[in-house]
Formats: C-alpha cells, structure tokens, sequence
C-alpha cells in the first residue's frame, strides 16, 4: 500500500509561537488521517539546574516544578479547546528532562506515525532547532519540518 496511513500524530511544542505554526499542518492531517494528536510538554529539570548554582533548597525547586507543571497543564488545555475541537482525539504528555530525549521516548513508547514539529521554538526556552536535529538524526519515524 503506498498510501501513508498515520494513526499517532506528535506535536512537541514549548509553547512558542513558533511551535504554534505547526498546529494547522497538525490539525488539517490529525482530520485527514482520523489519527490522534499527542501533544509534548516537556519541563526543564531544575535539580541539575539547581546544583550547579550552589545552595538550594529542594523544596523550592518542587515548588518551583509544580506551577511549571501547573501552568502548561492550563497551556495545553487552552491549545486544545481553541485549535483541536475539531479533531477526533487529542491526548496531552508532560514530562520532565531534555526535550530531544523525551520526544524519542514518547516517539517508541506510543507508537507514533508522525512527528510534526517547528524548525525552531522560542529562544528562552530551549534551542528547538537542535532539538528537531537530534530528534532527525536518531529516529526513523517521519518527520514534517515546519519553517519558523
């Protein structure tokens, strides 16, 4: 069969408006293909942050992960609400680490079809041109390259 078939569509975003220029490439094939969307948040691990630092107090760090944790819960709700109604099934990750990492390992543990992802995120956050380059480099699976 020559026809791709997608079943699994990932979209990592760091919550960039350039990340966002990928979402109506991911809506328009998640309707397309009826595939569901796994969305990817991935927080920076403060404790490695932290230690490099000196004296820190643990506590503040969890603290600190919460309402990063808290607050890209409501992103991803809002994102979902606003640009993915129309799509069939959208299913939300968060996870902990360095981004290029945590999307290989989401990428094998769902089972994903389709990687779609913006050539760059926003600067503050992390460098999502050498994200997508590691993420290229050590995966088979597709990936649609949005220029930002």
């Amino acid at each position: 069969d020559e026809n791709m078939d997608i079943k699994k569509l990932l979209w990592p975003t760091d919550f960039s408006e350039n990340a966002a220029q990928a979402l109506p490439v991911v809506t328009s094939l998640a309707q397309k293909y009826q595939a569901e969307i796994h969305i990817l948040y991935v927080l920076k691990d403060y404790p490695a942050f932290g230690a490099s630092y000196g004296d820190y107090d643990p506590s503040d760090i969890q603290k600190m992960q919460d309402w990063e944790k808290q607050t890209a819960h409501s992103r991803l709700d809002e994102i979902c609400e606003k640009f993915l109604h129309a799509c069939p099934l959208y299913i939300r990750h968060i996870s902990v680490g360095k981004p290029s990492t945590e999307i290989l390992k989401l990428i094998k543990d769902e089972d994903i079809g389709l990687i779609i992802m913006a050539s760059r995120g926003s600067e503050s956050h992390f460098d999502f041109g050498s994200v997508a380059d590691r993420v290229i480099k050590c995966t088979s699976t597709p990936i649609l390259i949005i220029p930002v």
